[in-house]
């Protein structure tokens, strides 16, 4: 008998994992869940969309945990798998005096690391195809191995061809892949698949050199994608297409006390706004108020009675 399986319009991809951050007096930590494409899911439905969160879990009392936080939040997991042996990864967030944060991650025999093992994997992709949009960044690709990039590229291109978007941060952490060209060889291969790409500069200047914002957008758009949000940290962001170009001011901060999460945040309130049908300086804008007061709190993802009105003058 055929598997069926619902799908939402927008449909996220890659891993959540067990978060540990420090209390604020520092002694000791709270559990959390969180990872960049179920941050952004969960900042998506927050802000009055439909999500789905694509991945793989296992059968342990932390992956239970997670599907009941995901549905408490009403994130769609009809498209989570279950890997048979497999667990959650884990990472522990680590901030200096700035409030500037690094990461220590345990997740080499994770479960979303195993997705195309797992059983239902295959119906899973075909349905898929009907998403409206697929969001999905380099740490999902750095999950996977080539054979994985293919199938996903075919996804991608599935959903492109049924009139989907896919929306693309680069999101490039070194120690996720086995060498920066192999980075820039799976990114510039799903780039081709892209029609909304939402890079960091620092990121992508750790990778392919861009040193400027416009240059970064230059080459995403020579790439074929139809417009870029190149995010630029407290300097704000800079939007373009095949075009214009726009920089957008960013929103004002009393006290950053954490920025984890604050681009997931960002491109979350910048994709809904675009399927708003807000314009792209205006989706920027967005994405600035939110991420502005994600960083004034711990954690990836804020308490909801703290989400900002959007769309207002700063």
């Amino acid at each position: 008998m055929e598997l069926v399986v619902h799908f939402p319009p927008i449909v996220c991809f890659g891993e959540c994992m067990i978060e540990l951050s420090r209390t604020p007096l520092g002694h000791s930590w709270s559990l959390g869940f969180a990872g960049d494409t179920y941050n952004v899911a969960t900042y998506l439905k927050r802000l009055g969309n439909d999500v789905g969160y694509m991945t793989a879990l296992g059968h342990d009392h932390f992956s239970d945990e997670m599907r009941a936080a995901w549905k408490a939040e009403g994130i769609d997991t009809a498209q989570t798998l279950t890997h048979t042996s497999r667990t959650p990864g884990l990472y522990a967030i680590v901030l200096d005096e700035h409030g500037e944060r690094s990461f220590e991650y345990w997740r080499a025999q994770s479960a979303a690391r195993a997705f195309f093992e797992c059983r239902g994997v295959d119906q899973l992709l075909q349905n898929a195809a009907q998403a409206r949009l697929l969001y999905l960044s380099g740490i999902t690709m750095s999950l996977f191995d080539e054979s994985a990039h293919v199938r996903i590229a075919g996804l991608a291109e599935d959903i492109r061809k049924n009139g989907g978007e896919v929306v693309f941060d680069s999101n490039y952490r070194a120690r996720g892949w086995e060498s920066p060209l192999a980075a820039r060889r799976a990114i510039q291969e799903i780039a081709r698949h892209v029609t909304i790409a939402l890079p960091t500069l620092e990121d992508d200047r750790a990778l392919f050199g861009d040193e400027t914002a416009d240059r970064c957008a230059a080459r995403w758009l020579s790439w074929g994608v139809r417009e870029v949000a190149v995010k630029l940290g407290s300097l704000g962001v800079y939007v373009a297409t095949r075009t214009t170009g726009e920089s957008v001011p960013p929103t004002s901060v009393i006290s950053a006390t954490d920025t984890t999460g604050a681009g997931d945040s960002f491109n979350a309130a910048y994709i809904s706004a675009r399927l708003q049908e807000k314009s792209p300086v205006e989706a920027g804008a967005a994405g600035n108020r939110l991420a502005a007061t994600v960083v004034q709190h711990p954690g990836a993802i804020i308490r909801t009675v703290l989400m900002p009105s959007l769309y207002r003058s700063s």
